[in-house]
């Protein structure tokens, strides 16, 4: 697939600026000025991230009301239901925070509602556990925000909610005794991208200060905070730098036994990365949910005897199994319907269907279809009486006001820029199908259905060091707004060693004037006839660190490559 190469500019005047203060390679110092970090302040606290940093957690709209409130139901001997979403978000915020209020008071339990049974977010069927089970609290967690109607109706039947989200509110706020989210427009908490884990963790930090307990009885959940952080995708800037990068040196020194438990599972013997959080223990979490029944994710993370946690981590690393099973069958069904009509491969979007897919996967199937089309994705499945289906967007293109467009088609949806849900009768498909069709090819422009590759900076071999990459690594953790650094090199030449390895990757041997790299191109043996013209190459890669019998070498991650120009 031909990719469009953006490379980005960088203010060459800062960065000599930066580069004359901090010393080191003037290209990492583009590459900070980029990120915003363009003095030796901004760049101190980015490389130095402290604990210290974190904001108080009483600048949070409601944080007393909500400390407040929880202590009443401790003095009261009222029950507390922590209730959170089945995914990593929703479950490590649960487990922190159950765990957490159990230690100071006994009297709380948990809720995790069934994706299928009860859907996304806050349902009846919860807020009626709750009363059956005399619970006069409930907080809930990465959801609730957009419950009026629900909280509403606990609060006929005694029941007070706090809410802790992340989501964007809308106009109207649920009757609850304190929402804490830091995207509420009155809200002046500093940093407003936390996940909902880390909203959670806010909350453990102002009961802790109000309750003048030791610091470590809320840091002791950071290693679930940054699960959460990497799982939702929200950038690593701030103060969700911070908590990523001491909830990943909790990872690597003393997780807790779930995520111990899942790493043993995955044969994970190395320093594990944000990278590690969002390939390995994430998808695992996730498949509960998907598969079965996300309860399971909170008992491991809650789970502190490893023999047991093995038994819960053994039960998620099937599901995520049969997960892996179901998403490739169904990835390779999809694929066989587009390419059998030549109508749908001609599109400006794709939109499949069968009623026997396992609605838990679609929404990644929709993300493995863009890797082949590139287009915005639909894949629809039977749901009962209905048709349920995810949709996936391309870089840039809003698909929320897309589906939106198409609301005459359906029964319900929800999402936003990137990915959104639907519900539609059985005998709508092919209706909604076209209406998408013409709404996305009437607005999306060309360029958006060609991939892109951002690009940070050019760079030339003899830059390529120990002391460079060892800088480079401190940029960790990598993610949304803090991605690995990408580069080019221009006019560079193939060896004459550069060979393809099982037959759809190619072993790099690249050499720019006297300096020799080696590198991997992963599912890039399409472009080894480019290598075998013997003519300069402008090459894309990340810069990565390769151990072989017990020796280190830098070595090129290809990306993409082409004829210079």
């Amino acid at each position: 697939m031909q990719k469009r190469w953006n490379i980005l500019p960088a203010d060459e005047l800062k960065a000599t600026a930066l580069h004359e203060a901090l010393k080191i390679n003037k290209t990492l110092c583009k590459i900070l000025v980029q990120r915003g970090l363009d003095d030796f302040e901004k760049s101190k606290h980015f490389f130095r991230p402290q604990l210290t940093d974190l904001h108080s957690p009483w600048l949070m709209k409601d944080m007393q009301k909500a400390v407040d409130r929880i202590l009443l139901a401790k003095s009261e001997k009222e029950k507390i239901l922590v209730y959170g979403d089945y995914d990593v978000d929703g479950t490590t915020s649960v487990a922190s925070m159950f765990q957490f209020l159990q230690k100071m008071y006994p009297a709380v339990d948990y809720y995790i509602p069934h994706r299928y049974r009860e859907g996304y977010g806050i349902s009846k069927t919860g807020i009626d556990f709750a009363k059956e089970n005399n619970f006069g609290l409930i907080i809930s967690l990465d959801c609730g925000i957009k419950s009026v109607e629900l909280i509403a109706y606990a609060k006929t039947l005694g029941i007070d909610f706090i809410v802790c989200d992340h989501h964007l509110p809308d106009h109207e706020l649920p009757e609850a005794v304190a929402i804490l989210n830091p995207k509420q427009k009155d809200c002046t908490y500093p940093f407003k991208e936390l996940c909902g884990c880390g909203v959670g963790f806010k909350l453990m930090q102002a009961l802790s200060e109000e309750l003048n307990l030791d610091e470590t009885r809320y840091l002791n959940y950071l290693d679930l905070v940054a699960t959460a952080i990497a799982a939702d995708i929200v950038p690593i800037t701030g103060e969700n730098r911070t908590l990523a990068f001491y909830g990943l040196k909790k990872v690597n020194e003393n997780p807790c036994p779930g995520i111990k438990a899942l790493m043993q599972l995955a044969s994970i013997q190395k320093e594990m990365f944000l990278n590690n959080l969002v390939f390995i223990i994430a998808p695992r979490v996730n498949a509960a949910g998907r598969m079965d029944d996300a309860k399971k994710a909170v008992q491991l993370f809650i789970e502190q005897d490893a023999k047991k946690a093995m038994e819960f981590a053994e039960m998620l690393h099937s599901d995520n199994t049969d997960r892996k099973e179901a998403d490739s069958n169904i990835t390779e069904e999809a694929l066989a319907i587009i390419e059998a009509n030549e109508n749908l491969i001609n599109r400006k979007t794709t939109v499949v269907y069968k009623e026997h897919w396992h609605k838990g996967v679609v929404g990644i199937v929709a993300s493995r279809l863009i890797e082949t089309y590139y287009r915005p994705t639909i894949v629809l499945t039977r749901s009962g009486d209905f048709v349920g289906g995810s949709a996936r967007s391309v870089a840039g293109f809003n698909l929320y006001e897309a589906v939106h467009a198409c609301r005459e088609h359906l029964i319900g949806y929800g999402g936003h820029f990137a990915a959104a849900g639907m519900t539609l009768a059985i005998d709508s498909v092919e209706a909604f199908s076209m209406a998408f069709e013409n709404v996305v090819a009437a607005t999306i422009t060309p360029d958006l259905l060609i991939p892109e590759i951002i690009i940070d900076a050019e760079i030339s071999f003899s830059e390529l060091t120990p002391a460079f990459y060892n800088i480079l690594t401190q940029m960790e953790p990598f993610g949304p707004e803090n991605m690995r650094p990408v580069f080019i090199a221009k006019k560079v030449m193939d060896t004459g060693f550069s060979k393809i390895v099982k037959e759809q990757h190619i072993r790099f041997s690249v050499r720019q004037n006297k300096i020799s790299f080696t590198g991997i191109g992963f599912n890039m043996a399409d472009k080894f006839h480019l290598l075998q013209m013997q003519k300069p190459l402008d090459i894309v890669f990340t810069l990565d660190m390769n151990e072989w019998n017990g020796e280190k070498n830098l070595q090129l991650k290809m990306i993409d490559l082409r004829l210079s120009e």
